[in-house]
């Protein structure tokens, strides 16, 4: 029985091993290339910040398929053990209300980060959202309860000090044509969207451990279905009072490299900017919010360095300095886990020692 059950509980860590590896890989494609395409669609005619911000949640549908698979194996599951077939959508009405809730707030953060990128070069907003990971620890601490070691500390303090190496430059970074005015309206308002998505990150773990159900990576995936199309009405309706609808097709024919790229472009977008919402939420499930901000963080200088390369933008020394910190971070973050995992492995076998304060 007990080796069973050994069996059983090895078969579930590596299914959290490949999942949370499927997640960083999402959240991966979405933090790196999901402003890149945004960036693309500003800099070559594209002027609808709202259109944008639509883009970033507009592919949730693709949650379908996924969703459609995991109803079909719990159904076959069901049928095989005799019990009653299982309900086409499991959230209860309370979880329903607390996803419809962070999906608006994620549309207003949607907002307000298309409009930073339309107005600041890629390598500039990447280095304001790098704070976010500040926010995220803050409120991560206030409202799950975040248990921090000197490694995960120190991860935040190195990724925090590269973002303010980042910003030692940020001045000259105006794209030219662009009013002083529109250049700090757009650092202001990535500074809240990165404040917004600091509080977002911990809210969806506070819910994950409130929720009266048993949480799965099914039922998470429905939470980001209802929080994605709850973030795209609060867009939609900004495109309806913004007239965007009546504007694409003429942007379209106007886009510098043609209308077929323009619409590819926003395709690209909405697919890419899913990856980095299941991505995070999925990173959220397996792991933490704090080590889902950290993730998107150590990212962001490698943004920055595609960005240089593909738009040409300026790679001073300071985002190099701030590239080391980032991996230093990392680095440090992924050794105390490690340890820790260890300590933790080390007391589960000896029914002598103390509880340990990680458990």
């Amino acid at each position: 029985m007990a080796e069973g059950r050994s069996e059983e509980d090895k078969d579930d860590r590596t299914m959290k091993r490949l999942l949370l590896t499927t997640n960083c890989l999402l959240l991966t494609i979405g933090t790196s290339g999901g402003p890149l395409v945004m960036r693309l669609y500003f800099l070559h005619g594209g002027h609808r910040v709202w259109l944008s911000s639509f883009l970033e949640t507009a592919g949730f549908p693709l949650m379908l398929l996924p969703l459609a698979v995991s109803y079909l194996r719990r159904r076959r599951t069901a049928s095989a053990a005799g019990t009653a077939k299982p309900k086409l959508i499991s959230m209860k009405p309370p979880l329903l209300a607390a996803s419809t809730f962070i999906g608006i707030l994620t549309g207003l953060d949607d907002y307000l980060y298309a409009y930073g990128v339309a107005r600041l070069p890629v390598s500039t907003s990447a280095l304001i959202i790098a704070t976010q990971l500040g926010f995220t620890a803050f409120f991560a601490f206030l409202l799950v309860r975040q248990k921090f070691t000197a490694y995960s500390i120190n991860a935040v303090v190195m990724l925090t000090v590269g973002a303010g190496v980042l910003a030692l430059h940020t001045s000259g970074d105006r794209p030219p044509g662009e009013s002083v005015k529109e250049y700090v309206m757009g650092f202001v308002m990535t500074v809240i969207a990165a404040a917004l998505y600091g509080f977002v990150l911990p809210l969806i773990e506070l819910v994950y451990q409130k929720i009266k159900q048993p949480l799965t990576y099914s039922l998470v995936m429905e939470i980001q279905f209802v929080m994605c199309f709850s973030a795209t009405l609060f867009c939609l309706l900004g495109m309806i009072i913004n007239n965007d609808f009546k504007v694409i097709p003429r942007e379209a024919k106007q886009f510098e490299h043609g209308e077929g790229s323009y619409y590819a472009v926003l395709v690209g977008s909405a697919i890419i900017w899913q990856a980095f919402f299941l991505g995070a939420i999925g990173v959220i499930f397996c792991a933490s919010s704090l080590f889902s901000g950290i993730l998107i963080a150590v990212l962001l200088p490698v943004t920055e360095v595609l960005a240089v390369i593909f738009y040409k933008e300026k790679f001073q020394a300071e985002k190099g300095v701030s590239l080391l910190l980032s991996l230093w971070g990392m680095v440090s973050y992924f050794y105390g886990e490690i340890k820790h995992s260890r300590k933790r492995k080390k007391k589960n076998s000896d029914p002598e020692a103390e509880p340990s304060q990680y458990s």
